[in-house]
């Protein structure tokens, strides 16, 4: 290719995937899609954009300044281009599946666009797998979710990550009293976890000096009985012990990741009505996921019932399964030194492997090395291009058997 070829910057925040990532990220999904559908969530495929007043009337009031607005030319209307699919399915819901009897299982995958604040600061599309429950008890569907999350992202390959559960009632039960201007800035300070405006703040709170030891708080059991604590006797203390409860029963369940609690997360305040739910990974400075219970969102769509929905970022996936060292590289692909006819080409891809054809080796090497082809077929000898390895075919073996075995890890 030329050294002059054009410079075509993207917008900010956006990105290219190239094969080898797109592969990668489009397995992950797989997994997480595949993971959900044994607990009974149906994929549903929603639309890129839909007209502002329906998908706002489903954003949390600080999330309108992410959406990304523009004049739909058939109509005139105002559209969005989707920040959020838990609006999009609370519609869905509401209006195409109404008839049917509750709960309401579904998940998605598909890109958000936000605006590059909030929780779009580095990447304006975010593509995300995600699941939705509604119309189910909210002590049953809580926990359902953790343990259909924590087996997705099994799945996808990470073994080791932590789910941070808070109750977003807590902190609302302890600012309700104050002015609107005190609470929102309480509750910036605790986004913020600026200890020096609390203590500042919470002197004029009615249980700020509670509010202010809690921010101090987080972790297992032990945080768990502080948090109890701390609250009781405190218009949080019914909140703290759901918190209590979900922790306790997610512990009993195994449900395969370390749980911890954070009572003064703000995640989502303006939008959650109960537990809500963080998704991190060691040695990554960012949250993987996360969601909680919102139970007024389908009023708004006139549907009123309970709902809960968790979220996972495929790109922050991607990252964290990479700093654990999981590869999920396709390694089923042949570069075969032969003409495109060549029947075994045909018979490889009915076996599921990826076949393509080369007139030579020197070409076929080159480019199984710039591509992430794992083998070179030569007649009857395979070539493990990583390696830097060749098998000649064993007798009563052609190539076709050769390099189905070297595949299946057999030497």
């Amino acid at each position: 290719m030329s050294s002059d070829a054009l410079e075509l910057p993207l917008p900010a925040g956006m990105r290219d995937l190239l094969p080898d990532e797109a592969a990668s990220r489009e397995a992950a999904a797989r997994a997480m899609l595949e993971s959900f559908e044994l607990f009974g969530y149906r994929v549903v495929r929603l639309p890129v954009f839909e007209f502002a007043d329906v998908v706002e009337r489903g954003l949390g009031a600080t999330e309108h300044s992410d959406v990304l607005r523009f004049v739909e030319p058939e109509s005139g209307e105002v559209a969005v281009l989707r920040p959020d699919m838990t609006p999009q399915v609370a519609r869905i819901i509401a209006t195409r599946m109404r008839g049917r009897p509750p709960p309401y299982r579904l998940a998605y995958e598909g890109s958000v666009v936000r605006r590059r604040s909030g929780r779009a600061k580095k990447h304006r599309q975010i593509a995300q797998v995600g699941v939705e429950l509604a119309g189910a008890p909210a002590r049953e569907s809580e926990l359902e979710l953790l343990v259909v999350v924590a087996r997705a992202l099994r799945a996808s390959g990470l073994e080791r990550f932590t789910i941070d559960l808070s109750d977003a009632g807590i902190v609302r039960a302890l600012v309700a009293d104050a002015d609107p201007t005190l609470a929102a800035q309480v509750t910036a300070a605790l986004a913020r976890k600026d200890e020096a405006e609390l203590r500042d703040l919470t002197p004029r709170l009615a249980h700020g000096s509670a509010l202010l030891e809690l921010v101090r708080v987080q972790g297992g059991e032990d945080a768990v009985a502080q948090t109890t604590s701390l609250l009781a006797g405190t218009p949080a203390a019914d909140a703290a012990a759901r918190l209590a409860s979900l922790y306790r029963r997610a512990t009993s369940a195994q449900i395969g990741a370390t749980l911890s609690v954070d009572p003064a997360e703000v995640r989502g305040f303006a939008y959650y009505t109960g537990a809500t739910f963080g998704i991190y990974t060691d040695g990554l400075g960012f949250s993987l996921g996360g969601g909680g219970r919102y139970d007024d969102l389908l009023a708004r769509f006139g549907a009123p019932m309970s709902a809960a929905g968790l979220a996972v970022d495929l790109d922050a996936l991607e990252r964290a399964l990479a700093h654990a060292g999981v590869s999920r590289a396709v390694d089923r692909r042949v570069v075969v030194v032969g003409p495109s006819d060549a029947p075994v080409l045909a018979t490889l891809r009915e076996r599921g492997v990826v076949a393509v054809a080369s007139a030579s080796l020197d070409v076929a090497t080159e480019y199984a090395r710039a591509w992430g082809y794992a083998l070179v077929l030569d007649d009857r000898t395979v070539h493990e291009v990583a390696r830097g390895a060749s098998q000649v075919a064993r007798d009563g073996e052609d190539g076709l058997a050769c390099v189905l075995r070297v595949l299946k890890g057999t030497r």
